[in-house]
Formats: structure tokens, sequence, C-alpha cells
């Protein structure tokens, strides 16, 4: 007879906003570098239309990012009733402005604009975010590619935390076309860290937590406030938390609190690794799209 394994002792915090942070370092020393050359230093933009107060947020913080490691920024804000031909306009002068290394185009958009459009109207090579069908594709073709920010940023938590992928099962669940798809496609690819076996789920997976009781690593990136729960991670796992769903919070000053899609306080004592929210998934998505300015800038990907 066996029994089941035990859950570890303790469980390490995975520790994104230091990540995030030693990352600016690496960055900032290379643009100093760079302006110290006589070369260009890397410019950002950013296009952010209405009031949504999450995307307020992520953009004021990326700004003060690219100030943090030495990069030019410019933020242009429209209210939301833009319309979908100026934005596309606007999105066509970016891309022939010569200053601008790359912009992103905060989603999400008001319903009147169709975000697809607008990703597929940005040139691939000033598609900081990784959103366009050209990155996509070379992404999933194993050619070099400007990367989904959030999706790149958890691989790269797991290469600084040197945490084995190679053979791993790797179990994602959420689909989206930001996060859950682009994440399975790299962590399947014969990469490192990558070489996982990788069962990607979603609304329609049947007998979820079975599934996920058999990883060894847990992507959760659907937007479902504490969805995944104790019975759905084996002992020992890595739990990768992407959720950053705003909840009401009376105890907090602004009224509300961000809560991950992992039940933290039931999960981690279960888990070997485990990103807290906030300050885990979050701050490397920020700090990846700085990487893939600097790209950019150099022309790495696509000669400039």
């Amino acid at each position: 007879m066996t029994t089941a394994p035990e859950a570890p002792a303790t469980y390490r915090l995975i520790d994104g906003k230091q990540t995030a942070e030693d990352i600016k370092v690496e960055i900032a020393a290379e643009v100093a570098q760079r302006r110290a050359d006589g070369l260009k230093v890397p410019h950002l933009a950013a296009i952010l239309v209405g009031h949504d107060g999450g995307s307020e947020t992520y953009v004021r913080n990326k700004v003060l990012a690219c100030e943090r490691v030495g990069f030019e920024s410019t933020l242009l804000r429209y209210e939301d009733d833009i319309t979908e031909a100026e934005l596309l306009a606007k999105v066509d002068e970016l891309n022939r402005d010569e200053q601008i290394d790359g912009f992103i185009v905060q989603l999400p958009l008001p319903k009147h604009i169709d975000p697809n459009k607008v990703i597929e109207a940005i040139r691939p090579e000033k598609d900081v975010d990784g959103f366009h069908p050209m990155n996509i594709g070379r992404m999933v073709a194993g050619l070099p590619a400007l990367l989904p920010a959030t999706p790149s940023g958890i691989v790269e938590l797991l290469r600084r935390y040197e945490l084995v992928t190679d053979g791993k099962h790797c179990v994602v669940i959420g689909r989206s076309n930001i996060v859950g798809t682009p994440v399975s496609i790299l962590l399947a690819k014969n990469l490192e860290p990558g070489n996982c076996t990788v069962t990607l789920c979603h609304s329609r997976t049947q007998n979820l937590a079975e599934i996920t009781r058999t990883a060894d690593i847990v992507v959760a990136a659907l937007g479902r406030p504490g969805f995944v729960t104790a019975d759905m991670v084996q002992p020992g796992a890595v739990v990768i938390d992407v959720g950053t769903t705003r909840v009401e919070d009376a105890t907090k000053k602004a009224g509300w609190a961000l809560k991950g899609d992992v039940n933290f306080e039931e999960v981690a004592p279960k888990a070997s690794y485990i990103t807290p929210v906030p300050g885990g998934v979050g701050p490397m998505t920020i700090a990846m799209l700085l990487l893939n300015t600097l790209r950019a800038a150099k022309g790495e990907i696509y000669p400039r």
C-alpha cells in the first residue's frame, strides 16, 4: 500500500518584484552604456484610451519604469469616444515615427474598436507587447521574436529561480491569446526553460481538478479570483498565479485589493514555489516590455 506524498514543510515565494528590479538594473546599465557610446536611447510610447482603473495604473507604472531605466517615453491619452479610424491613424503615425522604437496600445479598448485590427496595424518590429500575428507566428515556429510580455516574464521567473522544467508536466488554466496560449507554447518548446509536457485547460475542460493534480507546474491565468484551491494542487507543485483582479475590500484605503486566481492561503502550504499577488508575475510583465523595447531599439529581431 502506498501513501500520498506529504506537502512540503515550507514553500518559497517567487519574488517577481525583486526579479523585475534586477532586470531593470541590467537594462539601465546597458542604456547608460548606449548613451555613453553616443547611441540612441530607446523610446517607448503608450496609447491609453478611456479611464479604466487597471489600465491607468498599469500605464503609469510603465512610464515610471521607463524613467527608472533611462528610456524616453511618450504617453498619448484619448477619451473612449475616439473612433476606430482615428486610433488606427495614430497607430500609423507611430509606425512611421523613427524616434519611437516600440509602442503599445493598452487593452482593453472600448467596445466599438476591434482590438485585433489595432494589433495587426502595429508594425511587428515596434510591437513590444508581442501580440502581432507576425511575432506570434515566429514564436510558434521557433524563430527570434518579440515575445508576449507576460508569458516571457513567467518563463524568465522559472529561469532565474533555476526551477527544473525539462520533462515536467505543466498545466496551464486559461487559453487567452495574451497569456495562456503563448505560455503553453513557450514551455513546450525545446528550450531552457522549456521541454514541458503541457496540458492547456479552459472553460470546457472536464475533470479539471483531476488534471491539475497531476501537474508539476500550474499556471493559473483565467481571471477568476481564488479559483485554484488546495484540492487542485499536488504536494510540491510550482504554482504561478497570473491573476490580477480588483476585488472590493473595505479594509484597504483604495477600497479594493488585487486578488490572484489562486487561493494563496490554501495552496501555498502545499506548494514548493509560488508567486504572490501582488508582487509575482505582474512586475515581470513591465520588465519584459522594457526588454522588448531595448531589443527593438537594437534591431535584434528585425534589423533596422
